[in-house]
């Protein structure tokens, strides 16, 4: 093969020297045809390049090694068979020949599937208030000392690339709700469009194009905040690729090293914090003289709200149970006795659990997570235990029951000192829907101040204290009822009426 250099003194001998061309193939030793080849080309350099490439030992094994390739492209990296590998089932087929042919073979298909599947994209551009990118990403955190896998809402406003970030212990629908609410109260309003993937708790079909068969929930919660969805084309996550990016970025920045918190509250109240410290300090990718707040600034007049909170739960139909449980997410909260064997509603907040019985709230509880949970309100069982006072003595959701101070104390004293103190602290208890817990709680303080431990003193001080904070009523009569002469006591009118004496009127 010819030389660049010998190139390069034949061009220079025939255009600046001006020789001949059999002077030159005689000066260099070359052949007339090889010269004219060099002039005629003008090529500074030649390359050899096989055209048909002949495999006579591989060449009838191709097929094979490829079908085995292709089948390896749509496993995991580590799953796929190396070269070597394919070359030993090649053998045991009958290959005879060298390793380095599959070798060459497996790493000229790779890099022609590498160029093939290169893609290419469009930047985008968006106008301020237009369009917030959202997306789900799991994040490792050490919650009360125990290491814990959260789900965060990414959201990230297309125009001016302020982002927020809240966790989740995970991601069902009425967290995205909850989420959607935080986010929009943080950045003053909603965008026109919110871009999404399509999420099992925010799409229930995919159709043709861009249409979506939506959770009516989430569409609810769309028009509250007047906002259009708009959802990604299947495995095109580069149609949002400002939230995907930030999700890295996030990773790098806010929760490396692992970030230890006492629980999730406080752990939202960092990452709010964190990510307006780096929006301050971060120049925008596409406004030099812009940091990133000063961008959401200028956006924040463009966007629209901020609306009232959404009514961010799932409502479902649940039974509640003769012991007064109803069951949700493999746990058991407590309600009301008076919705005990009846079909309520239950509504299930990011961090808290509502049961209804004909639209009256019979149970408010903080969500519990996990399996196996039950969670008791004492005073739910109220009704039941003024009929079963015994109860009180094993039942399950009075153990551990943390009552106001004076309360407890008299719990302890009636328990030492008297064989029913079962029914008299329970008598004592049925006093706290009329009178409040307040006002019973001071009066058993009064009560020990006395040194009676007894519910009749209880209730007697909490009676007698309803009955100094009655006002009297104030009569005013019309002056017609009114007397002219008040009258005087003279016992001497009765002694005439018992003797005829005469009385001077």
């Amino acid at each position: 093969m010819t030389s660049v250099e010998t190139i390069r003194k034949v061009r220079h001998a025939y255009h600046r020297q001006g020789r001949k061309i059999h002077e030159i193939a005689r000066s260099f030793r070359m052949s007339r045809n090889t010269v004219r080849k060099i002039l005629r080309s003008e090529e500074v350099e030649f390359r050899y390049q096989r055209e048909v490439v002949h495999r006579p030992k591989l060449g009838p094994f191709t097929e094979a090694l490829e079908r085995r390739l292709e089948e390896d492209k749509v496993l995991p990296r580590k799953k796929r068979r190396t070269a070597q590998g394919l070359y030993r089932e090649l053998v045991e087929e009958g290959y005879e020949g060298a390793y380095d042919s599959v070798r060459r073979y497996v790493r000229n298909w790779k890099e022609s599937e590498r160029y093939l599947s290169t893609k290419a994209y469009i930047p985008l551009s968006f106008e301020p208030g237009e369009a917030f990118q959202f997306d789900w990403s799991q994040e490792d955190v050490e919650l009360g000392g125990v290491p814990q896998r959260v789900r965060v809402a990414q959201f990230t406003l297309c125009y001016s690339r302020m982002s927020f970030s809240v966790a989740f212990p995970r991601e069902s629908q009425e967290m995205i709700l909850e989420a959607h609410n935080l986010a929009f109260e943080f950045f003053g309003g909603s965008c026109a469009r919110g871009i999404y993937d399509n999420m099992k708790t925010t799409v229930l079909k995919i159709l043709r194009g861009k249409d979506r068969e939506i959770n009516l929930r989430f569409e609810k919660m769309c028009s509250h905040h007047l906002f259009e969805p708009v959802f990604c084309t299947p495995a095109a996550g580069w149609e949002k690729g400002r939230v995907e990016r930030r999700i890295l970025t996030a990773r790098q920045r806010l929760f490396t090293p692992r970030l230890k918190f006492p629980d999730l509250a406080e752990l939202n109240a960092h990452l709010v914090h964190a990510s307006i410290a780096d929006a301050k300090a971060r120049e925008h990718p596409e406004l030099p003289e812009k940091t990133v707040w000063e961008a959401f600034e200028t956006e924040q007049a463009y966007l629209c709200g901020p609306f009232k909170p959404y009514e961010a739960c799932t409502e479902t139909e649940v039974s509640s149970s003769k012991t007064c449980l109803v069951r949700y997410d493999n746990n058991h909260y407590s309600v009301d006795a008076t919705a005990a064997g009846r079909c309520v509603q239950l509504r299930a907040y990011a961090g808290r659990i509502v049961v209804l019985s004909r639209d009256k709230i019979v149970a408010d509880h903080v969500r519990r997570f996990g399996r196996g949970h039950v969670v008791f309100d004492p005073w739910h069982y109220l009704s039941v235990l003024e009929r079963k006072p015994g109860a009180l003595r094993n039942g399950k959701p009075f153990k551990d029951w943390e009552l106001p101070g004076a309360l407890q104390e008299m719990r302890q004293r009636l328990e030492a000192s008297r064989k029913d103190w079962d029914r008299q602290f329970v008598d004592i208890l049925a006093a706290v829907p009329g009178h409040g817990l307040e006002a019973v709680e001071r009066a058993c303080a009064e009560a020990l101040s006395l040194g009676a431990c007894n519910a009749t003193v209880v209730l007697n001080i909490l009676h007698r204290a309803l009955d100094e904070e009655e006002p009297k009523p104030e009569l005013e009569l019309d002056a017609r009822y009114r007397l002219g002469h008040v009258p005087v006591a003279d016992c001497r009118r009765y002694d005439a009426l018992r003797g005829g004496a005469d009385v001077t009127r």
